[in-house]
């Protein structure tokens, strides 16, 4: 444990008060004790009176305002007096008593006042100084440590200081190379960084750069990075802040915060402010119940008026990044603010693929190792997941002690990363050929049905809340689906529960289709309410937005009456229905190779797509079939 000589003050400040007042104690409670301690023992004032009548009385000393007096004595009878040594005793004197001093001035007595000492007083002043001293010594070490610590009481007056982290040039490490995927998001922001390297280019045309840049996209898409390599690439002053950091519990500080941060920028322009998750202080004012939050709305305010206000700030360039676009203020998105707003979506298969490239410089791939492979069986991954799905590849290759990632590690990481970790194999026989029958009822249904995506992987090894999971790999990426995909879809969903119903009746259908039955029932519901799929016309009868926003949306009126919700409801059971059909005619059209594949499934556990066709095909004949449209 390490000390410093301010944690060695404060320790021994104890010690040092308690020993100064003993020691005061010590000093102040014996005054005169050398001389008072020459007495050798006590006389009572009646016998000394006795030998101030004999005459044997010497000298006499008074000390404590006549109180106390050491007296000479000579008496033959004491040995000291024999040896030639006076006889010094102790006096207790009844009080002050002018008569007795002149009795002793009569019988001619050597008499000597001592007056008493002011060292008690004055040690009683110095300790009454010392301690409130000491005191007030310790507590400026106690708050002068607590300054130094984030939020602590030294900083009491510092609430209203920005906290953005400054550099004034931001040595990232990362650069608009590292940041793959995402081309078109690349291009707009380099005007950026053109703009602050060589402004003269545009204002030679009268051109102006947009003071905001609004990055949007989902998690994980990019966006601090993005901005990470701006200020790599810039070479500019560089300020980053989060937008939860100007919200603070007491009214005003937020506001106090963002002039501080501005005020700052503005010493330093040309500059860049970076605000991450600007949605945390950027929310719509007035919005929510009875009211908003008056401290986010000043502080909003103020950020509005720095941004394009009377003022202005020339030279200061604000990005800003969020995945709650729906949420911001309007006033917060207008020209002036923020000119632009650059999405940063998930990547396609060719963005995917030059991520990979990025991530895989510091991998050690084995050579069998396909990146292109990697690409197509990832769609929907963002950069962070592809991130994250080699790291996880490499991590499961020190595990198992090898020296190059395999693609066999790599299927690994992609299934524990969309899954969850591995579980426990199924001992169970009964239970396991159970789930094998269901598993085997979604790849059945996807391979027979046309407009359905191919099955990749089927298998009866457990991984986070599922006891077996069927993987399907759509051949490309797709923007646009089409009714019949969506009809495919939600019968190959339904394939297990069709299998679960044929194989074992329905008496003994078993809740693991509770999942499948949710999704194929959001996804009628879309196809009524919002993509205008059904005999109800191509109406969008629901927002796209699937959560309330408070204020908003809780209290507004439905947008159709009930008659339109019951339909509404007949049409979505409908679908659900002929697709529910659909799946369990093609369970009895084609048991036979169902039984072959759950008894595959329960030795191997696991069943390749390519395999999986292969034996299908073995069976049966996959007819062209026509486009399913159910007779609504």
């Amino acid at each position: 444990m390490k000390f410093s000589w301010k944690t060695a003050l404060l320790w021994t400040l104890p010690a040092l008060i308690i020993g100064f007042f003993f020691w005061q104690g010590a000093f102040s409670a014996a005054p005169n004790s050398t001389a008072m301690n020459t007495a050798s023992s006590r006389m009572s004032y009646g016998r000394f009176l006795d030998y101030l009548e004999s005459d044997r009385i010497k000298k006499v000393d008074l000390f404590d305002g006549g109180r106390t007096a050491i007296v000479e004595v000579s008496d033959a009878e004491v040995p000291s007096q024999l040896e030639g040594r006076p006889l010094r005793v102790r006096v207790d004197l009844p009080g002050s008593a002018p008569q007795l001093i002149t009795r002793l001035r009569a019988e001619h007595v050597d008499l000597d006042v001592h007056p008493a000492r002011n060292d008690g007083v004055l040690w009683g002043l110095l300790g009454n100084l010392i301690f409130p001293i000491l005191l007030i010594t310790g507590l400026f070490f106690l708050f002068r440590r607590s300054s130094n610590v984030p939020g602590g009481p030294g900083q009491a007056m510092n609430f209203g200081k920005s906290k953005a982290r400054f550099q004034m040039e931001a040595k990232t490490g990362v650069m608009f190379d590292d940041v793959a995927g995402i081309e078109e998001a690349k291009e707009e922001l380099q005007e950026v960084v053109t703009f602050l390297k060589k402004p003269e280019r545009f204002t030679a045309v009268g051109a102006r750069i947009p003071k905001g840049v609004l990055l949007v996209g989902p998690p994980g898409t990019g966006k601090t990075l993005l901005a990470k390599a701006i200020a790599g690439e810039a070479g500019v002053p560089f300020f980053s802040i989060s937008g939860s950091e100007f919200v603070e519990m007491f009214v005003g500080v937020g506001a106090s915060r963002v002039r501080d941060l501005f005020k700052k920028a503005k010493e330093n322009a040309p500059c860049i402010i970076f605000i991450d998750e600007i949605d945390a202080v950027g929310r719509q004012r007035g919005a929510g119940i009875g009211g908003g939050n008056d401290e986010r709305e000043q502080t909003l305010n103020q950020l509005l008026t720095e941004m394009d206000g009377f003022e202005g700030n020339t030279g200061i360039i604000i990005i800003a990044a969020t995945n709650r676009p729906d949420v911001l203020d309007a006033a917060l998105l207008r020209p002036g603010r923020f000119d632009r707003q650059v999405t940063v979506d998930a990547p396609d298969i060719k963005g995917r693929l030059e991520i990979l490239g990025v991530h895989a410089r510091n991998k050690k791939l084995a050579p069998e190792v396909s990146l292109d492979a990697i690409a197509r069986r990832t769609p929907g991954f963002t950069g962070a997941d592809l991130a994250n799905l080699l790291n996880e590849a490499a991590i499961l290759t020190a595990r198992r002690r090898k020296e190059a990632i395999t693609m066999l590690e790599i299927d690994d990481a992609v299934d524990r990363v969309v899954a969850g970790m591995e579980g426990t194999p199924l001992v169970d026989s009964k239970s396991k050929r159970l789930i094998a029958y269901h598993e085997i009822g979604h790849a059945i249904v996807g391979t027979l049905l046309k407009d359905h995506d191919p099955v990749q992987k089927v298998t009866l090894i457990p991984r986070g809340q599922a006891r077996g999971l069927t993987w399907f790999m759509p051949p490309d990426d797709q923007s646009l689906i089409s009714r019949s995909q969506l009809m495919a879809r939600m019968a190959g969903a339904l394939g297990g529960r069709a299998a679960e119903y044929v194989v074992f009746g329905d008496s003994e259908v078993t809740t693991g289709a509770g999942n499948d039955l949710q999704q194929v029932t959001g996804m009628a519901r879309q196809m009524v309410t919002r993509f205008g799929m059904s005999d109800l016309g191509p109406l969008s009868l629901e927002s796209q937005t699937g959560e309330v926003f408070l204020g908003r949306d809780l209290m507004s009126r439905s947008e159709y009456s009930e008659e339109i919700a019951a339909r509404i409801d007949a049409q979505v059971r409908e679908l659900v229905q002929h697709a529910y059909e659909q799946a369990i005619r093609l369970m009895r059209e084609n048991r036979e190779v169902i039984d072959r594949l759950v008894d595959l499934l329960v030795e191997k556990e696991t069943i390749d797509g390519e395999e999986f066709r292969q034996i299908v095909a073995e069976y049966t004949i996959v007819p062209e079939k026509e486009r399913f449209v159910p007779q609504l």
